[in-house]
């Protein structure tokens, strides 16, 4: 026989639920922005490990052991609607928008690697070659500027037509 009412009946304040929900949202951005590298194209098996460990560390503090549909349900309302408002906010007020996402980050500059800029965001250069080619690109003095963007994409922009990517004398890094 089902027990209709620990299905649907919330054992927590719905308050509390919402709150919890708030607060470890807000928590895990903040860690997740601020303390996580970007990468450059692809989530890789020790990202994705991370995050799936980082959901069950703090699923007791979100849910304090909820058993009815009606408590998580109203988190993951919660969790949608956070991750909703704070793109709205970055879309809405440019300030705020710097806050959530990291600004684009120089790679290649007229050619040559900048290598401290990679070491920043702990690109090697292998990972960088590899996003060039994927983009038809088999030479760094084809790339006047690349810049890893916030969502860890890498941008590119070649030298015009006729030009070579390369000044006279000059050898790019990377070759």
């Amino acid at each position: 026989m089902i027990d209709w009412q620990s299905v649907f009946v919330p054992e927590l304040s719905l308050v509390e639920i919402f709150l919890r929900g708030t607060i470890m949202y807000i928590v895990l951005f903040l860690i997740l922005r601020f303390f996580m590298k970007r990468q450059s194209g692809v989530i890789g098996i020790a990202d994705l490990l991370v995050i799936v460990l980082i959901a069950d560390a703090a699923q007791n503090a979100i849910a304090a052991e909820y058993k009815s549909v009606t408590e998580g349900t109203l988190l993951v309302l919660t969790i949608v609607f956070w991750n909703y408002a704070i793109d709205w906010l970055g879309y809405t007020f440019p300030a705020f928008a710097r806050f959530t996402r990291p600004a684009p980050l120089q790679l290649i500059k007229e050619g040559r690697l900048l290598a401290r800029n990679m070491r920043e965001e702990m690109i090697t250069k292998e990972e960088l070659l590899s996003q060039l080619r994927q983009q038809g690109i088999d030479d760094v003095g084809q790339v006047k500027k690349a810049f890893i963007e916030g969502d860890g994409q890498i941008s590119v922009i070649r030298y015009d037509g006729d030009e070579t990517g390369r000044k006279s004398g000059a050898h790019p890094a990377g070759k």
